[in-house]
C-alpha cells in the first residue's frame, strides 16, 4: 500500500483492514500483507491478493471475508488472486510483526538468520512472552506450514515462530 492514497483508496483500505487474516486472527489482510490493490472501478471495488504461498487454504475464505467486508459497506466487490511477485514476508508491516509478537508467535527473522536459527546453527528467534533469545528449534513444522515450532529454555513456554519466505 503506497503513502499518498486518494480518499477513495484510504477509505477501501480502511475497509480492508476490519478483515482479519483466518489463520492470525489478530492481523488483517493488510497487515499480513496480502493485499495489493484495491481500487474503485465502474461501481465495484477490485481488490488483488497475494497468497502467503501457493496453495494456502485461507484464500478462499480471505476472498469471501472481503466481499462480505465491502457487501456491509454498500459496495460490490471483485477478488483477484495475484501470484506474481510471490508474497514475501518483508510484506508484512510493523504493525503486524508487533501484533504477532503479542499474540505469542515470533516475527520471521532475515533469510540468513532464518537459515541459522530453522538449522539449528544459531539462536536468533526471540521468545515471544519473556524476550529471551535463549530458545531451541522442535519442530521445523509448527501449527501451519509457514511457521516453525519452538520453545523458550528460559521460560519453557512453546512457541510458533514465522519462518521467512523470500
Amino acid at each position: 500500500m503506497t503513502t499518498s492514497l486518494l480518499p477513495i483508496e484510504k477509505e477501501l483500505f480502511e475497509i480492508l483492514e476490519t478483515v482479519s487474516d483466518p489463520e492470525i486472527p489478530v492481523l488483517s489482510i493488510v497487515e499480513m500483507g496480502v493485499v495489493r490493490t484495491a481500487k474503485l472501478i465502474n461501481g465495484i471495488v477490485e481488490v488483488e491478493i497475494t497468497p502467503t504461498y501457493s496453495g494456502c487454504p485461507a484464500m478462499d475464505v480471505i476472498g469471501d471475508d472481503i466481499k462480505v467486508a465491502f457487501q456491509q459497506k454498500g459496495y460490490e466487490a471483485k477478488v483477484d488472486l495475484i501470484l506474481s511477485p510471490a508474497w514475501t514476508t518483508d510484506w508484512i508491516t510493523s504493525k503486524g510483526r508487533i501484533a504477532l509478537e503479542k499474540y505469542g508467535i515470533a516475527s520471521p527473522l532475515s533469510a540468513d538468520a532464518d537459515k541459522e536459527a530453522l538449522l539449528g546453527n544459531k539462536k536468533l528467534v526471540k521468545c515471544p512472552q519473556c524476550g529471551s533469545l535463549n530458545t531451541k528449534l522442535v519442530s521445523q513444522f509448527g501449527s501451519t506450514a509457514c511457521k516453525a515450532f519452538f520453545q523458550c529454555e528460559d521460560c519453557l513456554e512453546p512457541f510458533d515462530y514465522f519462518k521467512c519466505l523470500k
